[in-house]
C-alpha cells in the first residue's frame, strides 16, 4: 500500500515569508487486479500495454487505486508532480525478492486483461483474496505457477556433453587421476 499525504490548502505565514501547508488528505493507494479490473470496465480497452495513458485517465486510475470510496475529488485535483512521480514508481515497483533469469520467451502477443488474470488465479487454483496484493507481486506469482507447472526441458546434446565433461573434470580433481 502506497500513502500519500496531499496537500489540499497552505497559508502564507507573514513573520516566516513562508507557506506553510494547513489542510492534507491522507491518500491510501493499492495497485491491485481490483483496481486495474475497475479501470478497464470503465474505459473497455486493456490498461496493460504499451500505450501511453492520457492524463484523465491517469487519474481516474489513480482514483481506482484509492482504498477509500469517499475519497473527495479535490485530493486528486491537487496531486502534485512528485505525488503523481511517487505513485508511478510504486506502479513500476516489483514489490518481491523474487526473481527469474531470463529464458528465452515466445514473445506472446496475448493482450493481458484484468479477466485473463483471474483466468490464470482459477487454472492455478490461487485464492482470490490475492485480487488485493499489489499487481506486480500478483504477476510475478502467476509466472512462478507457470513455471513450477510447466514440464521440465530436456538437456540438448551439447548441453548434456558439456555437463559430462564438467562432471568428469570435477571427478578427476577430487581423485587425482588423469581420466
Amino acid at each position: 500500500m502506497l500513502i500519500i499525504n496531499v496537500t489540499l490548502a497552505e497559508d502564507f505565514n507573514e513573520e516566516t515569508n513562508e507557506f506553510q501547508v494547513s489542510k492534507t488528505y491522507k491518500l491510501r493507494l493499492e495497485h491491485s487486479l481490483v483496481s486495474l479490473s475497475k479501470w478497464e470496465s470503465f474505459y473497455e480497452k486493456p490498461f496493460l500495454n504499451d500505450t501511453n495513458k492520457t492524463s484523465e485517465e491517469t487519474v481516474f486510475y489513480i482514483k481506482c487505486m484509492s482504498l477509500d470510496e469517499e475519497t473527495p475529488p479535490e485530493v486528486f485535483a491537487n496531486l502534485s508532480e512528485s505525488d503523481v512521480s511517487e505513485i508511478n514508481n510504486y506502479i513500476a515497483s516489483k514489490n518481491t525478492a523474487t526473481w527469474f533469469s531470463e529464458e528465452k520467451s515466445k514473445n506472446s502477443k496475448e493482450v493481458i486483461t484484468s479477466e485473463i488474470i483471474y483466468h490464470w488465479l482459477i487454472a492455478f487454483n490461487i485464492p482470490f483474496e490475492v485480487q488485493y496484493w499489489h499487481l506486480n507481486r500478483l504477476l510475478t506469482l502467476i509466472q512462478v505457477c507457470n513455471r513450477k507447472n510447466a514440464p521440465q526441458k530436456k538437456m540438448g546434446r551439447s548441453e548434456l556433453l558439456k555437463r559430462q565433461r564438467e562432471l568428469n573434470a570435477a571427478r578427476r580433481a577430487k581423485y587425482g587421476t588423469s581420466g
